[in-house]
């Protein structure tokens, strides 16, 4: 009773607010099983994310019970009088307000509020070890479908550094890791998904049964349906990880080595690494600071003492798994690779963890941010995809030249193989075989330090991009963020006609994902686009 009284007052805020033809009796009918919150807290929950540069607060919040509970509030948006919008939101961790909105409804796909609530419903996270996949709620965080797979000792092949995402976030965007250049990314690794489109309809779909949505939908930046189930590739999980770091100080060195690496990807597994990641020091405190604390405090590394080109340094990070079996051949296999690449003599680092652990690193990292206040502030975070033709270009003109001594965060580089990418997904990518992810992860902080502060990194970030435009490096955004439909009509290029093709099919009044700002929802096309 008191679930179907909180609906009720929130329908009657959306109809006062927004002008619902629909009347409470009416949604009520339709048959919400979930809670529908104005609760304060929830609106204020659902009005922030990681990336602490936007605020906006929705109309109210729904906790749904099951997949059906989103088909029925989007079909209401879609089919009311002047309407409404509907955003899905994970766990928080857009950028720029991305799963926002301030003309609707926030839909909370991930978080303890529904089991808090006793809804039971939702799909139950189901593992087929015949078939190796896992059946998945999209609101569900891939550390918990860690969790369940790892009893079954299997394991998702490709990952995020972070494992605190939901699954149908990282999905709508790509999700790419250390793992993309073997196995490719997220998106790459995905059987079949159940998804409620903007028409409210709840449709299953794969590479042949409604496969325009599928595609649509990986990459697909939440503008053609929520995910509410995915089908996720499994494979056996490895024991133990020996996890390498190595230095370089010239540039075309690392680069090559990066390169050579990804290349073994047809490899037996005895002959390749598991993962090959890497980032840039321009600031001699990063290299020891929580993202690279694998180095020993007691022996801090010093940028001056290695010849660093221009002041920087960058890290190779390289993996193998195995397992307890034949630990006794990992020395001898990683002896192998690691004589084949051209990294600064003795500046190797290595230490041996359990998988999950390595999995699971960027966590602890940020429990001590937390510790210290350092994890809920601004993140003007900026990552790009440049072609491997024009890396070299970016590194001199960037890496060497806008950066300075400063960084405040971490900076990561590293290659992928595009021919793990499928071209169907509404993912954006540079056109040549190699393309490089640099991944600008930084924190705004209010220490006094100028260099730190929100608006230096973000023109800072402003400096890279015109430098790319300039030069005509055609670099793309990963997790991009435009204010302008122009502007998202030159990203995605060729892809823009059957991208805004999709839109028309799958969500024709544009109520979803507004967030973007992308698509003007048709019923009130001169409002804010959050």
């Amino acid at each position: 009773m008191a679930t179907r009284f909180l609906l009720a007052f929130a329908i009657c805020r959306l109809i006062v607010t927004v002008g619902l033809t629909l009347d409470p009796t009416e949604l009520l009918r339709l048959g919400v099983e979930g809670l529908l919150s104005v609760e304060p807290a929830d609106l204020g929950v659902a009005s922030r994310d990681f990336g602490g540069m936007q605020n906006a607060e929705p109309l109210a919040v729904l906790h749904p019970a099951s997949a059906e509970d989103v088909s029925r509030l989007v079909k209401a948006a879609c089919e009311s009088g002047q309407g409404f919008t509907v955003s899905a939101r994970g766990h928080g961790h857009s950028i720029n307000g991305q799963s926002m909105t301030t003309s609707g409804v926030v839909v909370q796909m991930s978080g303890s509020r529904g089991s808090q609530l006793g809804f039971e419903k939702l799909a139950p996270t189901r593992v087929s070890e015949k078939f190796m996949y896992v059946d998945v709620w999209g609101g569900e965080l891939w550390i918990d479908v860690l969790s369940t797979t790892l009893k079954y000792g299997l394991a998702p092949k490709s990952w995020t550094d972070y494992l605190y995402l939901s699954v149908g976030g990282t999905l709508s965007n790509a999700g790419i890791s250390g793992q993309a250049f073997n196995h490719g990314p997220q998106i790459s690794n995905i059987y079949e998904l159940d998804v409620v489109t903007g028409k409210g309809e709840l449709l299953t779909c794969t590479e042949k049964q409604n496969s325009e949505l599928y595609h649509a939908v990986l990459g697909g930046l939440g503008q053609f349906g929520i995910i509410t189930r995915a089908r996720i590739a499994l494979e056996k999980t490895p024991h133990r990880v020996r996890w390498i770091r190595v230095l370089y100080s010239n540039f075309s060195a690392f680069t090559q080595d990066q390169e050579y690496l990804i290349s073994l990807h047809g490899q037996p597994a005895t002959q390749k690494f598991n993962y090959v990641e890497g980032f840039v020091i321009v600031d001699e405190g990063l290299i020891n600071n929580w993202r690279s604390s694998f180095f020993s405090p007691r022996n801090p590394v010093k940028i001056s003492s290695l010849n660093a080109d221009g002041g920087v340094l960058y890290c190779l990070e390289i993996t193998k798994n195995y397992q307890e079996s034949n630990a006794n051949n990992v020395d001898q296999e990683v002896g192998a690779l690691l004589k084949k690449l051209n990294f600064i003599p003795a500046s190797e680092f290595t230490t041996d963890l359990p998988y999950v652990d390595f999995l699971d690193r960027v966590h602890k990292a940020e429990l001590k941010l937390r510790a210290k206040n350092l994890w809920d502030v601004p993140h003007p975070w900026l990552n790009l995809f440049v072609p491997k033709s024009r890396i070299g270009d970016f590194d001199e003109g960037v890496f060497k030249g806008i950066l300075g001594n400063k960084t405040s965060g971490p900076i990561l580089i590293y290659p992928m193989n595009k021919n793990k990418w499928d071209g169907k997904s509404s993912v954006v990518t540079p056109d040549e075989d190699i393309f490089y992810l640099v991944a600008f992860l930084r924190s705004a902080l209010d220490n006094g330090d100028e260099t730190q502060t929100l608006n230096y990194l973000t023109n800072q970030n402003n400096r890279i991009l015109r430098f790319c435009s300039d030069a005509g490096i055609k670099a793309k955004q990963y997790l991009p963020q435009y204010t302008t439909q122009q502007q998202w009509m030159d990203h995605f290029g060729d892809k823009w006609t059957l991208f805004a093709e999709r839109k028309l099919e799958f969500d024709p009044k544009h109520i979803l994902g507004t967030g973007q700002r992308i698509f003007k929802p048709f019923f009130n096309p001169s409002a804010p686009l959050l």
